[in-house]
């Protein structure tokens, strides 16, 4: 874990006199437009308004219909897709790419696309192998956002497990590998091997049509990584659910098994871990110490809660990163990017998801007030963040 810390650090370098000290006082706002950071700031305050978060779906249905598509779809382009997406064309990709740049901050794309636990039965593999072409396009761009070729891999990508395997499969994968004694027929080295191998794989707890979709979604996870490493691009398989996330583990320890050793750059597949959960710092020892005894490498995503006390708001998407990037650490900035039909469910459930720090983010909506402030009574007021 550490190796891997060091050589995706190794590229930004401290500067000659050593590493900068971080500043959290707004300092990039310089960088930013009056019309960006007023921007900011109502997207800041609409996400904190608890009614929004709660009925975003309902409400995003209810302004199409009286507002018609085009002019709801202006709003939110506008507003809360202009401010946490990307954009929905490559190019439009690369245009938020270069703003991060000047930022020191490097791209970490994220595909919108999962599904819900207890969603509708999907009929078929036609909407998992739909994302399966999405995933590989991301892989594309994502290399293709480097400014230069570069050696070492550096080039970083979410994936969503459950955009290529149905939730309700790992429910019943999570429950199996729960069961003392059980977990041994469905180990990562069996897994590994039906990937490799394409042959069918039998499982007790599961019926003839899971098993098929269970195979067809660990051939559609082999293709990603295949092209993955073929392109040089890092995928860090996100947390979901806490009821799926044993099946998550299962399969990226499988992925692991294929394609994390040593001798190949790996790690190529990284998993995520919640800090604030209970049993993560166990979970985290035995997953490093496994990795370990079968010569892989080990690469950790480590997910802590959000404090909006870290936060810097001049940092395009919020929530924002502190300019790390600035003070001479290498730093990626997730980036969502796709339709607006594709993003806005997504951005709706991460802030559910956050809604208490969102609330509770008062020092970012003071840094903008106070900049903002500033610009239009003029330079000569000056009003301390603190």
């Amino acid at each position: 874990m550490l190796r891997t810390c060091r050589m995706l650090c190794s590229q930004a370098g401290p500067s000659p006199g050593g590493w900068q000290p971080l500043s959290f006082d707004g300092g990039a706002f310089h960088l930013k437009g009056t019309g960006e950071l007023t921007r900011a700031l109502l997207v800041l305050r609409l996400c904190a308004w608890p009614p929004l978060v709660t009925h975003g779906l309902a409400l995003q249905a209810w302004s199409r219909r009286l507002l018609g598509s085009r002019l709801s779809g202006a709003l939110l382009r506008a507003s809360i897709y202009g401010q946490f997406v990307a954009g929905e064309t490559a190019e439009e990709v690369r245009g938020c790419v270069l703003q991060l740049q000047t930022l020191g901050l490097r791209p970490l794309l994220a595909v919108p696309i999962e599904e819900e636990p207890d969603s509708a039965v999907k009929t078929g593999e036609a909407w998992y192998e739909g994302n399966l072409s999405t995933m590989l396009r991301c892989v594309d761009l994502s290399r293709g956002l480097l400014e230069t070729p570069d050696p070492m891999g550096n080039a970083l990508m979410q994936l969503k497990m459950t955009a290529l395997m149905s939730t309700r499969l790992c429910k019943e994968l999570a429950s199996w590998v729960r069961r003392p004694g059980e977990s041994l027929e469905l180990s990562p080295e069996r897994l590994a091997e039906a990937m490799d191998s394409g042959q069918d794989l039998r499982v007790s707890c599961l019926n003839t049509e899971q098993t098929r979709h269970l195979q067809a979604s660990l051939s559609r996870l082999q293709r990603v990584v295949q092209h993955a490493r073929a392109q040089r691009v890092r995928l860090l398989v996100d947390a979901e659910y806490t009821s799926l996330n044993p099946a998550l583990s299962l399969l990226v320890a499988a992925l692991a098994t294929r394609w994390n050793s040593s001798r190949e750059g790996g790690p190529w597949v990284w998993n995520t871990y919640q800090a604030y959960l209970k049993d993560t710092y166990e979970q985290l020892r035995r997953d490093a110490e496994a990795a370990d005894r079968a010569g892989l490498a080990f690469g950790v995503k480590l997910l802590q809660p959000l404090s909006g006390a870290d936060a810097d708001p001049s940092v395009p998407t919020w929530p924002h990163v502190p300019p790390h990037g600035q003070a001479g650490y290498a730093v990626y900035k997730s980036i969502p990017y796709g339709s607006l039909e594709e993003v806005i469910p997504y951005l709706i459930r991460r802030a559910q998801e956050n809604r208490s720090v969102l609330r509770g983010a008062r020092r970012e909506q003071e840094l903008l007030s106070q900049e903002l402030r500033r610009r239009l009574l003029g330079p000569g007021l000056r009003v301390s963040p603190h």
